[in-house]
């Protein structure tokens, strides 16, 4: 399958640089994949298509400011880091750059030696694996020495961080936002718990995926980065609940996506509360086991993620929506408008 069949053409000034002043105001284009019926709404819309009895699930994980500016102690020359997963206590896959100036036994010092890192071998992917040591709390310290991991496609500054950070983000632990999930606010939640829609939450942290670009020409050779993901017991008999009573299990992004149809495919279609790593791929021809719905924002060309949106909606219905966006002049990427696939 060739990547290039999820291409399009994406005029760089629909790429969003920054948030809009309120989450709610985002635009949402509604996609039947039925029939590839569009419509074009504002988000709180949201609420006159989901119906009593119905499940929205939302990714709870909170993002990490996870990018350190450091030096190289012995010739004080400038690193960046960016943390994608914990290893084990106080090691850390990273990437790195410059990479090459970092090789094993590597010392860097970030805020004035407040903390430091040895890199202690090789990551995936050119990544380097760097063991940390400082006093105090980690995730304080981290707090105020790291910035917000924003894409490289964004070039503007975040003067508020909370706005790369859902209103509902919990558990610690992603290198990226789950972006579908910042257009809601508390007050849309309660509008739709009102209505009848059950809300639950699981748990998937973004990391190396989200910032490696498809290098390969055949969609199938390409390799996914595992990512953690929680799904409570709780959340399972609920999911299930809702399966059998006739709702609808509608996701809010990809992860979300990622996070159900790996632990249905496990269970035959059911939900387990269990933790794990996943790696699963979709593209057309997936077939899907969990999902009725989702609601995604609009993502990059040649991406994973397309191909996943691809594969539930249908490929075609999802490229004409996309040549639509852009003729609309939709918000493309993480501080982008949003699309709801039912």
């Amino acid at each position: 399958m060739d990547v290039n069949l999820f291409d399009f053409h994406l005029p760089e000034e629909l790429i969003a640089q920054t948030p809009l002043l309120e989450r709610e105001s985002s635009r949402l284009m509604v996609l039947d994949r039925a029939n590839g019926h569009i419509e074009h709404e504002n988000f709180p819309a949201v609420l006159s298509y989901l119906r009593k009895g119905d499940c929205l699930v939302l990714n709870e994980t909170k993002v990490m400011p996870a990018r350190l500016h450091g030096v190289k102690e012995d010739t004080g020359a400038h690193i960046e880091v960016l943390l994608l997963k914990q290893e084990e206590q106080d090691c850390w896959d990273t990437l790195i750059k410059p990479a090459k100036r970092v090789k094993e036994g590597t010392v860097l010092s970030f805020g004035d030696g407040r903390l430091k890192a040895t890199c202690v071998g090789m990551g995936e992917q050119g990544g380097r694996k760097l063991q940390f040591t400082y006093e105090g709390i980690f995730y304080e310290i981290l707090d105020q020495l790291g910035e917000m991991p924003l894409p490289p496609y964004i070039k503007e500054k975040l003067d508020d961080r909370d706005r790369y950070q859902t209103v509902f983000a919990r558990e610690v632990g992603s290198a990226a936002a789950p972006t579908a999930g910042l257009h809601f606010t508390t007050d849309l939640l309660e509008k739709l718990k009102e209505k009848g829609v059950h809300i639950a939450f699981i748990t998937l942290h973004v990391g190396l995926g989200t910032f490696r670009p498809v290098a390969v020409e055949n969609v199938l050779e390409h390799e996914m980065h595992a990512e953690y993901y929680h799904m409570s017991q709780e959340t399972a008999h609920l999911l299930n609940r809702v399966k059998e009573e006739g709702g609808r299990i509608v996701t809010v992004g990809t992860t979300s996506t990622r996070t159900l149809e790996t632990i249905a495919t496990k269970h035959n279609g059911k939900f387990e509360g269990e933790s794990g790593w996943t790696d699963i791929f979709m593209y057309p021809g997936y077939e899907f086991q969990a999902i009725d719905g989702l609601i995604t924002n609009f993502h990059l060309p040649k991406s994973t993620l397309i191909m996943l949106v691809s594969a539930f909606a249908g490929r075609e219905h999802v490229l004409h929506a996309y040549n639509e966006a852009v003729k609309e002049k939709y918000r493309f990427f993480s501080f982008g408008d949003a699309m709801l696939i039912l």
